[in-house]
């Protein structure tokens, strides 16, 4: 009972702060590594400087219910500055760092934001060109003062000085601030996150302090976290899973959250932290995956073997003795051999050596990438979630891994599969609404508090797993009423390192045809070892031995699909490689790196008719958003190919 009601009084992430600053008051909170140096912050000193800025936010006006937006990489002080808001009573909003000047705009202006937290001069440059349009900001917040001593610094100031002008005024404010924070509740709003936006402007995703500590406590039980766990926060601050596993699970849990010094620097510092406890999007194992294979091409035929003949070993019996399943002694040693030579090294190499718990989400993971890393003895699993939902669906436990389901509800979770196949879920993580959009709330949450995912899915007898197909809206039927789902077929693609991405038409046809984005690096590294020359994406991309090989992998794609049954009519007839990469900035994707199908269906349109009309090539003309936002236009000659095709079951979905 003592514990409960314990458990019952932490009922915000600054209540979880002052219990961690008592409890691991020495235990390091933050590190950050800063000119090649790791800093670091306890609990205690966190809790400090987070007090600062609060104290700092109520000497510039804040009041409750402001939102206070918070946009660059991840870094301790932004961090802070988002429980630094809660502890006002105010909401903090992330944004993510890569979106234009026009994207920031229309989120500053949604959520009526007063103050601004910015990493450094790019970001600020940011604000104050839209300050002629959203006209409520009233204060600019940095914490990189390089480059903006010369600015008009009344209403901008440096997070220094307004902590220093917090602590200064400790005597005025400190009352108000400790009222201000024991008044927060369970259903107090923890923190605001906007949406991807695949089908139209981003929703503000209202989450209270109960969905965000409920969801963090369930999790962590689920995975037995603990204080000692290490995380890199490397993901965007304004995506959900960021916020559970650097704000949610770290404070309730008091484990260490690591910022790497940059995005370049990343998987350098990735290695010299060892997280404990890692997560990263299917993109981030295919582009390790893409590296190591670069790697083994260039390596001596030696080590090839011998990388060859270890990893086929690893797959055949490295899942099972993660799972602790009977495995052959001589299979064993010849594991254990594997581990000293090749799988060890690897895994040091990739950074995961001390891995735990590892998860990935966010798009399905092809099969044989998720199989790869498993292989190696790497803890990996799946989970499915939404920004809705606080991120946790469902969780795979240890044991029960597959790569073909997303595992079993989390703890507190229900699911319900209506009669068109659409997956629902109740649970403490149901955010609360959209901000300012009672329609789309009504219409994605019930009554009853069932949420409507948008995917397609089913749950499996006997395991109770839950597997999903694709986007409900994507998965459709062919001309001849066979199952379309695009998805399927697009991670069978992309687990070769020389596709970058793959968009798979063919719903109300009679056959399918895919989009191709090739991989510059992957095959940049294969041009030059084949003495091809090329001066451009674009002209790598056109290149006939390009061709030939996205061609050869398209046609094994082919024959892996065609073993599926129910999906074999999804086989690709005919493709072309795009003369450009798809890109967030040209809104074709999202920014976590989602396709937007209607986006490109109605861009490429001449490309899609010419995939089908029977055309062999076709000229196209596409505008372009180049990096400091001016737009332009590339042109092109696409070839299109004709893919030979395995023959078609003609079993028609139900």
């Amino acid at each position: 009972m003592g514990k409960q009601a314990a458990s019952e009084a932490l009922t915000s992430i600054p209540a979880l702060l002052a219990r961690n600053a008592k409890k691991f008051g020495a235990k390091p909170a933050y590190r950050e590594k800063e000119f090649g140096i790791w800093q670091s912050w306890t609990w205690l000193e966190a809790s400090e400087e987070i007090r600062a800025i609060a104290l700092g936010l109520l000497t510039l006006g804040a009041e409750r219910g402001d939102h206070v937006a918070i946009v660059g990489r991840n870094r301790p002080a932004l961090y802070w500055s988002m429980v630094a808001a809660q502890m006002v009573g105010a909401v903090p909003v992330p944004l993510y760092q890569d979106a234009v000047a026009e994207e920031m705009g229309y989120v500053l202006e949604h959520c009526g934001a007063r103050f601004v937290f910015c990493e450094d001069q790019e970001q600020v440059d940011k604000v104050i060109e839209i300050q002629d349009k959203v006209h409520h900001i009233e204060h600019v917040i940095y914490v990189e003062p390089r480059g903006l001593r010369k600015y008009d610094h009344s209403h901008l100031h440096w997070i220094k000085d307004v902590q220093a002008e917090g602590r200064a005024a400790q005597q005025r404010f400190a009352k108000e601030l400790e009222e201000r924070t024991n008044a927060l509740g369970y259903d107090d709003t923890c923190v605001m996150l906007y949406t991807s936006g695949t089908t139209g402007r981003p929703k503000g995703v209202v989450l209270s302090n109960r969905n965000i500590i409920e969801s963090s406590k369930n999790s962590a039980a689920f995975d037995k976290l603990t204080a000692d766990e290490e995380v890199l926060a490397y993901l965007p601050m304004a995506w959900v899973g960021d916020f559970i596993f650097s704000i949610g699970q770290a404070y309730w849990t008091g484990f260490c959250v690591n910022c790497p010094e940059s995005a370049d620097t990343v998987m350098a510092d990735l290695r010299e932290i060892g997280p404990t406890y890692y997560f990263a999007p299917p993109r981030v194992f295919e582009t390790q995956l893409t590296g190591v294979m670069i790697r083994m091409e260039d390596a001596s035929r030696v080590k090839k073997w011998l990388f060859d003949t270890f990893m086929n070993h690893a797959r055949k019996v490295g899942p099972q003795i993660l799972d602790g399943k009977p495995v052959g002694l001589w299979d064993r040693f010849k594991y254990w051999l594997g581990d000293i030579v090749i799988y060890g090294p690897l895994k040091n190499m990739l950074g995961l050596s001390r891995v735990r718990v590892g998860y990935t989400a966010g798009e399905a993971i092809g099969p044989e990438i998720f199989e790869f890393y498993r292989s190696l003895g790497i803890n990996l699993k799946q989970l499915y979630g939404q920004t809705e939902a606080s991120v946790f669906i469902t969780l795979q436990p240890d044991g029960e891994v597959r790569s073909d389901t997303v595992g079993v509800p989390g703890p507190g979770v229900e699911i319900r599969i209506d009669e068109k196949g659409e997956v629902f879920y109740r649970s403490p993580g149901v955010f609360v609404e959209y901000y300012k959009n009672p329609e789309s709330t009504a219409s994605t949450k019930d009554a009853e508090g069932w949420v409507a995912t948008g995917d397609a899915g089913f749950i499996e007898e006997g395991t109770g797993h839950l597997r999903i197909i694709d986007r409900a809206k994507d998965v459709g039927k062919m001309a001849d009423g066979r199952l379309f789902a695009p998805k399927y077929v697009e991670n069978k693609l992309k687990f070769f390192p020389n596709i970058l991405e793959a968009v798979v038409f063919g719903n109300g046809r009679e056959f399918c045809t895919a989009f191709i984005n090739i991989d510059l690096t992957a095959v940049g590294n294969w041009a030059e070892r084949n003495n091809i020359a090329y001066a451009s994406y674009q002209e790598l991309a056109a290149h006939p031995k390009v061709y030939e090989m996205i061609q050869s992998h398209v046609e094994e794609v082919n024959r892996s699909v065609a073993q599926d049954e129910m999906l074999s009519g999804c086989q690709i007839h005919r493709f072309l490689i795009l003369h450009k990469e798809l890109d967030a900035d040209d809104g074709e994707m999202t920014r976590t790196r989602k396709v937007r199908r209607r986006i490109i269906e109605e861009k490429y349109a001449d490309l899609i008719n010419a995939l089908y009309d029977g055309s062999k090539e076709i000229y196209t003309e596409t505008e372009v958003t180049y990096e400091d936002g001016r737009k332009g236009k590339i042109s092109a000659t696409l070839e299109i190919r004709d893919v030979a095709v395995v023959g078609e079951g003609k079993v028609a979905a139900q």
